[in-house]
């Protein structure tokens, strides 16, 4: 399967994020609609659903019509109605179009996954893209929004113009998807060079294109032959003798 495509992150506002993670993991119909129940989904969507995170990607559209794209991923118990439910609630509210042909093409097991196995098994998108109306990316979460990059660089790739993204949960500090400037120094101070070319070679684009807490999680790894050998530890299906994950450093983001 060929590399996931990303591209570097420019001006993109913070992720618009509906309700806590307490609220929506909570809620007794949000397994099934993991597993893919639509009308279990239905029912979280319209009890989770927010008008300030409404108004937000109405904000970036600036009275113009925009298309929605939804997340169509794969999960342990089956394809994730949510990003489609989500998606369809938001285009009813302010008459936009729901775009559903472009795919998640492989089975990542993210949810619950640590950063490095996140980092590791990357979603890949096929299908066709909205051309002629900016795009809005829909998703259930974002944790540390790989995924969200990854859709974003495939909709890029073929010409769309994507202007933010929107999900049902997560927590507010995996808004920002967008690296900040300091973050990738920061970065590239504390592993040098060669590590970049090494993850360029592996995931085929450089630093300048991890969200902001991709790079913030590779930050607090101690340092580039811990960020090797645990990605390609992931890659085998995990190894205890990797080394502490950094995720369980004070102010790292899971997910």
């Amino acid at each position: 399967m060929p590399q996931p495509i990303r591209h570097p992150w420019l001006a993109f506002p913070p992720v618009a994020i509906h309700a806590e993670p307490a609220l929506v993991k909570a809620h007794p119909d949000y397994a099934a609609a993991k597993a893919g129940d639509a009308e279990a989904a239905a029912r979280l969507v319209a009890t989770t659903y927010s008008s300030v995170a409404e108004r937000e990607v109405m904000r970036w559209a600036g009275g113009r019509p925009a298309v929605l794209v939804p997340v169509h991923a794969v999960e342990e118990q089956g394809v994730n109605a949510i990003p489609v439910v989500l998606a369809e609630a938001l285009g009813q509210r302010l008459g936009w179009a729901v775009w559903p042909h472009v795919m998640q093409v492989n089975a990542v097991g993210h949810t619950g996954a640590s950063g490095f196995a996140r980092l590791a098994r990357q979603a890949h998108f096929e299908g066709p893209v909205p051309l002629g109306s900016p795009t809005v990316l829909v998703d259930d979460f974002v944790g540390q929004g790989g995924t969200l990059a990854n859709l974003r660089g495939h909709l890029i790739a073929a010409g769309a113009d994507v202007m933010g993204a929107t999900v049902l949960t997560g927590k507010t500090h995996s808004a920002g998807l967008a690296l900040q400037n300091a973050t990738l120094e920061k970065l590239r101070r504390k592993h040098g060079e060669s590590i970049e070319q090494w993850w360029f070679e592996r995931f085929g684009h450089a630093f300048d294109s991890l969200t902001e807490s991709e790079a913030g999680y590779l930050t607090r790894t101690p340092d580039a032959d811990r960020v090797r050998s645990s990605i390609a530890a992931e890659e085998r299906g995990g190894d205890p003798g990797a080394g502490p994950d950094p995720s369980a450093a004070p102010g790292a983001v899971g997910g």
